[in-house]
C-alpha cells in the first residue's frame, strides 16, 4: 500500500462501525423488545449509555488524527515512519479507551488511556509542522 496511514484509518472507522452495531444490539431490547429480560428491562441498560457516549468520543479528538493524516498525504509525508507508527498508537488507543470506557467505571485508567491518544496525536502534529 502507497500510503500507510490509510489502514490505520480504516481500523478507526471500523471501531466506530462496531460502536454502531453494538449500540443498536444495546437499544435493541427496549426499542423493539427484542432480548428483553423475563422482567421487561433492558439486559444492556448499563451498558447503553456508556457506548453511546464512546461513539461521541470517536468524532471528537479524532478529527485532528484525521486532519493530520489527510494533511500528511496531501504533503507528501505519508509513508514518514514515525507518523505512521504515532497513527497505530493512536488507533490502538482509541481500541483500549472504547474498552476501558464501555466495560469498566475506571475513570482514572480512561484519562490515561485517553492521554496516549492525545499524545500521539500532538506528535503527528509537530511532525507536521517540523516538516513545513
Amino acid at each position: 500500500m502507497s500510503n500507510p496511514l490509510i489502514c490505520p484509518m480504516a481500523v478507526h472507522v471500523g471501531l466506530a462501525a462496531f460502536l454502531y452495531v453494538m449500540l443498536t444490539v444495546a437499544r435493541a431490547p427496549s426499542i423493539w423488545g427484542i432480548g428483553r429480560n423475563p422482567d421487561g428491562t433492558n439486559p444492556f441498560a448499563s451498558h447503553e449509555p456508556r457506548i453511546s457516549a464512546n461513539l461521541s468520543n470517536q468524532f471528537e479528538w479524532p478529527l485532528f488524527f484525521y486532519a493530520a493524516c489527510l494533511l500528511a498525504t496531501l504533503e507528501h509525508l505519508a509513508t514518514d515512519h514515525l507518523l505512521s507508527w504515532l497513527a497505530w498508537i493512536f488507533v490502538a488507543g482509541r481500541l483500549l479507551h472504547s474498552a476501558v470506557q464501555i466495560l469498566t467505571r475506571n475513570v482514572r485508567l480512561r484519562g490515561l488511556v485517553f492521554t496516549l491518544n492525545f499524545l500521539a496525536v500532538l506528535g503527528m502534529w509537530a511532525r507536521l509542522l517540523l516538516s513545513a
